[in-house]
């Protein structure tokens, strides 16, 4: 029986899987009416380790990484590719990270212990946060990581009188918010005046933070870092804040006579989370920061530092999806349809607290169109949890195996265990194989550190 509410004839939406190409992994292919990714046909696959799961194409990840790394040092041969590993960290990917010659960005004590449980080289690794612990900075003096992100004042004190402890020289960044306002959603804007984030430049706070790096002993000031936003199509933002910065690396020298060895810009490159999203592509991005930097340090007569980007959810975002399976479907005449699945805020919270956009396809009916419109609901016990609000998506029918693209960034890095739900393993596919990276949690995970 069909539970669905079809669209209104006046607007149909017939796409099929081959339309969602774009936002697919790069494996992605229809066989027999059904979607296959990483050689694998995900509706068998489904079967074989349960629902909810992540599927990540791992062939896919790879070719991000070397994308970047490539274009990268095409124009620039001492740039460096930062992974930000909060868009999406295990041992796996941190691997993948390393073989691809890229370094990594993380922000937590968490996300190093994950890097030195990986045996990711540490001298390669940038270490940001706005409130880092003093545990979390002795830790990272105990590894000995690249750089530290300094982003307050307190730390500037505090990672000093650290180091000094350790009597060791911490080369650090300084984080400066460039006041660009970058075009993308207020809860993932991080480069205005208004920010958690960073030294303002208006108020001088910025030029302040650098004469204090350069006169507290055990830190070794580098440069400076940005970061506008996440999510950005918008390359010219990238651009504006470019020129602040460039402005005020010629502003340092001029009053403290100190060199500004490496400007790190960030990251934030949009992705295609929808069919019409059209973001701008590696080589475009790389030639904007590249060139940019190159264009204003020479037209200042500065000598150009070494360029550092921090893509993250531009190289996960694509390769990932998730696969759930139809429990039930509920009509609300002349309202909604709900089709609900087997997992949904605890896998992925982006829906409900960004408003997100995903594009579903039944896994199991891949060929046939999504001519039909429904809200995917979650489990939870929560009328905000909501995966797809009003999508297109095919007649569903209960124990069909339903794929939401585009889920391989933030998606398992910000899950839960919320209504104790225990949360998805990922998947990695590859040449027609599969492999657990992270195994799904059982009702054992979630007692083990209940101590009542």
């Amino acid at each position: 029986m069909n539970h669905i509410i079809p669209k209104d004839p006046a607007t149909p939406d017939n796409k099929t899987a081959y339309d969602l190409m774009t936002i697919l992994p790069h494996s992605a292919e229809v066989k027999e009416g059904r979607l296959w990714i990483g050689g694998l046909d995900m509706v068998e696959l489904a079967r074989e380790t349960g629902t909810a799961v992540y599927v990540m194409d791992e062939d896919h990840l790879r070719a991000q990484l070397r994308d970047y790394h490539d274009w990268f040092a095409r124009l620039d041969p001492s740039s460096e590719v930062i992974y930000a590993g909060k868009a999406f960290c295990s041992k796996a990917m941190l691997r993948l990270v390393a073989e691809e010659q890229c370094c990594l960005d993380v922000s937590s004590g968490g996300e190093l212990a994950f890097a030195q449980a990986a045996g990711f080289p540490l001298s390669n690794v940038y270490v940001h946060g706005n409130n880092k612990t003093v545990d979390e900075l002795r830790e990272c003096l105990a590894a000995g990581v690249g750089h530290v992100v300094v982003d307050s004042f307190e730390e500037l004190e505090r990672l000093s009188r650290l180091a000094v402890e350790a009597q060791a020289t911490q080369p650090i960044l300084i984080r400066v918010t460039p006041g660009i306002e970058a075009d993308t959603h207020d809860f993932i804007k991080t480069g205005a005046e208004d920010s958690k984030f960073g030294f303002g430049l208006n108020q001088g706070l910025a030029l302040e933070a650098v004469k204090r790096a350069l006169s507290l002993p055990g830190l070794d000031f580098e440069g400076v870092h940005m970061h506008i936003g996440s999510q950005i199509f918008a390359l010219h933002s990238f651009k504006a804040a470019i020129d602040v910065m460039v402005d005020f690396i010629e502003q340092i020298h001029h009053e403290t006579g100190a060199a500004v060895r490496i400007l790190d810009t960030g990251g934030g490159l949009g992705v295609a989370y929808g069919v019409a999203d059209e973001p701008s592509t590696i080589e475009e991005y790389a030639e904007v920061i590249t060139g940019g930097i190159r264009t204003d340090c020479e037209a200042r007569g500065l000598a150009v530092p070494r360029i550092a980007v921090e893509p993250g959810r531009s190289i996960v975002a694509n390769a990932g999806v998730t696969l759930y399976t139809v429990g039930t479907i509920k009509e609300i005449p002349g309202i909604r349809t709900y089709v609900s699945v087997d997992g949904g805020m605890t896998d992925n919270i982006r829906t409900s607290l960004y408003g997100a956009h995903y594009e579903p396809v039944i896994a199991n009916r891949a060929d046939q169109p999504r001519s039909v419109t429904v809200t995917v609901a979650g489990k939870h016990c929560e009328s905000g949890d909501i995966v797809v609000s009003d999508g297109p998506l095919q007649p569903a029918e209960v124990g069909d195996i339903l794929c939401v693209c585009a889920t391989g960034a933030y998606c398992q890095s910000m899950s839960s265990n919320y209504n104790k739900q225990v949360r998805p393993g990922v998947v990695w596919v590859s040449g027609g194989h599969w492999r657990w990276v992270v195994r799904r949690e059982t009702y054992d995970d979630l007692l083990r550190c209940d101590v009542g």
